[in-house]
């Protein structure tokens, strides 16, 4: 039977539909931020296991990560789909320009949380499965719905869930929760201010405009960039405290010692240019954005990388 050319032409439409019907879901769970979540799990797991752990428990933990900060990133994309509307930086996300409706959005991230809970519960452990539930409330509704629009600390306090991944690293491997994966619990706790609040700062009209009570909104850059110093030192302070408690080695601690300093002198740098007087993008704030990400990287590469080590050298 022959096709019309009517026929033929929809095909490709139809395909390029899909595609960007299943763009914009994958656009809901913000892969950006999962991939950050995904660098402070897996080091922690070669950590517990003091060499490398089962590729297959990595593949798991990771699987089962996806799912869960994929179903919390979902919800806060629809309880935050008003103000995203308002800020130029996420008004063209899926929930503001239509291409996915609150009840899809909705259904979407509770088969997430299903997914991810289940997976975790059947093919890592049930600590991790009940960890990873803990920290979607945690987001979905301790930051998007209780914090996020009320609070200055919003991100300070809201920001716990983003260290789960941490604890959960570590319970895939060993089924417990222990002291070495608390001190980097507080290692990314101490670690998320310095590395949002500059980002606020760089966008600090778009959340003024949606009413977003950010402390960048709420104080000037010297109050923000004296926060920013001081959580910088104690989140370098912390990370040191892992070398005593989690008997690190030499490459851990020189790691952590050159990557803290050099985000210290990042953070004075950000404090001096307010103290004279600089604003907006003047400030430079996105350079210890990303210096940020670069730190986190590079010290929890070397959480993974210090027991294998000493592997090697026994």
């Amino acid at each position: 039977m022959a096709t019309s050319p009517l026929t033929a032409a929809s095909a490709p439409d139809a395909a390029r539909g899909r595609g960007r019907r299943v763009s914009a879901f994958v656009a809901l769970t913000k892969p950006r931020i999962i991939e950050l979540l995904l660098v402070t799990t897996v080091p922690v797991m070669f950590l517990a296991e003091r060499g490398v752990p089962s590729l297959w428990l990595v593949v798991a933990t990771l699987v089962g990560g996806i799912l869960s900060a994929g179903a919390a990133n979902t919800f806060n994309s629809v309880y935050d789909r008003d103000i995203d509307r308002l800020m130029h930086r996420t008004s063209s996300r899926p929930m503001v320009t239509g291409e996915v409706t609150v009840t899809e959005a909705m259904v979407f991230g509770g088969v997430l949380t299903v997914a991810s809970t289940a997976w975790f519960a059947l093919v890592v452990n049930v600590l991790s499965a009940v960890l990873s539930v803990v920290a979607i409330v945690l987001y979905a509704v301790g930051y998007t719905i209780l914090l996020k629009r009320r609070t200055s600390q919003n991100i300070v306090w809201g920001g716990i869930a983003g260290c789960m991944p941490t604890l959960i690293g570590w319970s895939a491997v060993t089924g417990t929760v222990q002291w070495p994966a608390l001190v980097l619990f507080l290692v990314i706790f101490f670690w998320t201010p310095p590395h949002y609040w500059p980002l606020s700062m760089a966008f600090r009209d778009d959340y003024a405009n949606a009413e977003v009570p950010m402390l960048p909104v709420e104080r000037g850059p010297v109050a923000v960039g004296r926060q920013v110093v001081a959580y910088s030192w104690v989140m370098v302070a912390t990370s040191l405290v892992l070398v005593p408690v989690a008997s690190m080695g030499w490459l851990y601690a020189g790691t952590a010692v050159l990557a803290g300093a050099l985000f210290v002198a990042e953070a004075h740098r950000l404090l001096a240019a307010a103290r004279r007087g600089l604003t907006g993008n003047a400030l430079k704030p996105m350079r210890l954005f990303h210096y940020s990400i670069t730190y986190v990287t590079v010290v929890f590469l070397a959480v993974a990388v210090d027991p294998l080590l000493h592997l090697a050298i026994r």
